[in-house]
């Protein structure tokens, strides 16, 4: 009895889940009918840009040390600018209900570009410091009779999880800082804060996404260059753009029914 009625309520929260997640989508895909444009044509822009350092990476690497630093932070600012005036166009479009808006009124000011590099320093920080919490825990395994083998396969799942956990809760900070221009790392506690309650709707969100990329790899592993190739422009042109916007509206509605304080803290919002 006790089975069924978890099971019941476990099939009706994952219904509301869905149902949240397709809302999200639907809303995506209006919103990107009407600017898709503008949206894939800064997707491009990021592309290239992230294209381009490459081959410029591997065609300056042996020239000079300086020029490659200098060349570095260059594609770095471009590529997070275009990120962050990506994101801010697209919340722009939501607030002014699809009506026309300027990509040069965009763009973030420098120090909305400085705060979202010293977050994305606290992002990774917060990834690895789970993941060495997570070896901390499994440390006196060691000395159990558990074969090590076991106890670093076990630690790896375990922390793989946890990163990718702590990757979602804490993802939405650029939002905070072109939004409502906040610091570093109170834009880390606000994706902690909306995020909490609502893990299971933007894993699945994310997951419809991560499919088409995990299609492509797969049949590209299988040796089907055509199915792959297809995929790869698909994922381009449609899902990555897409992609973007979803996220973006995901941040609207967890802001709408937010309801915590205006200056969360990370203890009370972990779990």
């Amino acid at each position: 009895m006790e089975k069924s009625y978890l099971k019941t309520h476990l099939i009706e929260f994952l219904k509301d889940s869905t149902f949240t997640v397709n809302d999200v989508i639907k809303t995506a895909v209006d919103v990107l009918k009407a600017h898709y444009v503008s949206v894939a044509g800064l997707c491009l822009l990021m592309f290239i840009t992230w294209n381009l350092s490459e081959i410029l990476a591997a065609f300056l690497g042996e020239i000079n040390v300086g020029i490659n630093i200098l060349m570095f932070l260059f594609f770095i600012l471009v590529y997070f600018g275009l990120q962050l005036t990506l994101l801010k166009y697209i919340l722009r479009i939501l607030d002014n209900n699809n009506e026309d808006v300027s990509i040069k009124n965009s763009l973030p000011t420098r120090r909305q570009i400085v705060n979202f590099l010293i977050a994305t320093l606290y992002f990774f920080a917060c990834i690895v410091l789970v993941y060495a919490l997570i070896a901390v825990l499994f440390f006196p395994l060691i000395y159990t009779p558990i074969q090590m083998e076991v106890i670093i396969q076990i630690a790896t799942s375990v922390g793989i999880i946890a990163i990718i956990i702590t990757w979602i809760r804490i993802s939405f900070f650029p939002f905070f800082i072109i939004d409502r221009d906040d610091w570093p790392f109170k834009s880390i506690r606000f994706s902690l804060a909306i995020t909490r309650g609502n893990f299971t709707r933007l894993l699945l969100l994310l997951s419809f996404f991560a499919l088409f990329h995990v299609l492509s790899i797969y049949f590209n592993y299988q040796g089907y260059a055509m199915f792959s190739a297809a995929i790869s422009i698909i994922n381009s042109f449609l899902i990555v753009p897409l992609s973007s916007v979803a996220i973006a509206v995901a941040y609207r509605k967890m802001m709408k029914d937010y309801t915590g304080d205006a200056d969360p803290d990370i203890i009370h919002n972990i779990i």
